[in-house]
């Protein structure tokens, strides 16, 4: 740095001779968030690749036994299966820059066709989900907080830990059973009834979604049948990650009502319900956002297991069916379409959170 003379005596300027450090950090920060995409996706469809190769070729794996040596043979030849697994490798690779997920083997179908047509199922069902999520675990979250070591905090730690640590295909047995058999007030299975999804599969530039695609259809019924049977798949999966939300909001919550600030409003005679709703919510709030990409992967990692409880027809639910076929194929491009979901997601959160909080810029 250089030392300038301006004139008054004992006063000098400072000149910086280089950017001040931290210049540019956010930029910075954001291109190498999103660069860290291309290889965490390219490991993801790698190790996925090489898992399914372990049980050998996928035309062996799905018709082996059903077919005469011969025809395998055939068949094996016919599709690639029988050159060097590099060989392989890179035609996937090469297919997957070209958008070419390649044909399931069990009903000859483009798997991009597949990943279209129950990627919105599943993209529904995680919305949903998470609406489950932000509803239940942040308001409880923010009461446990105001009540912190009392009996009714003690409630909600408990229903926290039963949350995240009951499987979801556990919790959609048990609300199946209470509120769709016993008390029959909700539907037992599906995303609409049979009348419903008869419409919807006529309409005209459908979006797959299917409360867009009722909402446009502008029959209240239908859309009233569509929230009929989302509530209990999205409360399944929802509660999953309510109950990481509603530790994680007391957690953030209780640290932030020790804060000096929060003392100073403490002492001017502001009451600790106020404390907790203006002063200390807006604060906990920022670790939820950075780890929104986490819970999306599992979000979709319970769909799987949400979508075959409830039946609901998304990719979740067409995996589960692939993966009995032994339908390697459509198995791949669903993980790697997936993979793709998550890393894009977890940038994107990156974003959000390096834009709210400028500590995370590193």
């Amino acid at each position: 740095m250089t030392v300038l003379d301006t004139g008054d005596a004992g006063v000098a300027a400072v000149a910086p001779t280089g950017r001040t450090r931290g210049g540019g950090g956010l930029g910075r920060y954001l291109v190498i968030r999103f660069l860290l995409i291309i290889p965490t996706v390219f490991i993801l469809v790698t190790l996925v690749f090489l898992l399914m190769r372990t049980t050998g070729d996928p035309i062996t794996a799905a018709q082996g036994g059903r077919l005469p040596p011969e025809q395998l043979a055939e068949r094996i030849h016919a599709a690639g299966y029988d050159r060097p697994l590099l060989v392989q490798y890179g035609d996937y690779l090469g297919g997957l820059l070209r958008g070419d997920f390649g044909t399931t083997l069990s009903d000859n179908r483009p798997v991009t066709e597949v990943l279209v047509t129950y990627g919105t199922a599943t993209l529904e069902l995680a919305v949903y989900a998470l609406i489950v999520a932000f509803v239940v675990g942040i308001p409880l979250g923010m009461v446990a907080a105001y009540l912190r070591d009392r009996f009714g905090d003690a409630l909600l730690r408990v229903f926290a830990i039963l949350c995240y640590a009951t499987p979801v295909f556990f919790a959609g047995l048990l609300l199946k059973l209470v509120f769709a058999i016993k008390l029959g007030v909700l539907p037992v299975s599906g995303r609409a009834s049979t009348g419903t999804e008869l419409n919807l599969q006529l309409l005209e530039g459908k979006t797959g979604i299917y409360l867009i695609d009722a909402i446009r259809l502008g029959d209240p019924a239908a859309v009233v049948d569509v929230l009929q049977h989302a509530v209990l798949p999205a409360v399944a999966l929802g509660l999953l990650t309510a109950g990481i939300f509603l530790r994680l909001v007391r957690t953030n919550v209780i640290g932030t009502l020790g804060t000096e600030y929060v003392d100073a409003a403490r002492s001017r005679g502001v009451s600790e319900y106020r404390l907790v709703r203006k002063h200390a919510y807006r604060p906990a709030l920022i670790p939820i956002i950075t780890v929104i990409g986490l819970q999306i992967a599992l979000l979709l990692g319970g769909a799987v297991l949400t979508e075959t409880t409830f039946e609901w027809k998304g990719l979740g639910f067409q995996l589960a069916q692939y993966l009995t076929a032994r339908d390697f194929v459509a198995v791949q491009g669903i993980v790697a379409l997936l993979a793709v979901i998550v890393a894009v997601t977890n940038f994107v959160v990156d974003v959000l959170a390096a834009l709210i909080d400028p500590r995370v810029r590193y």
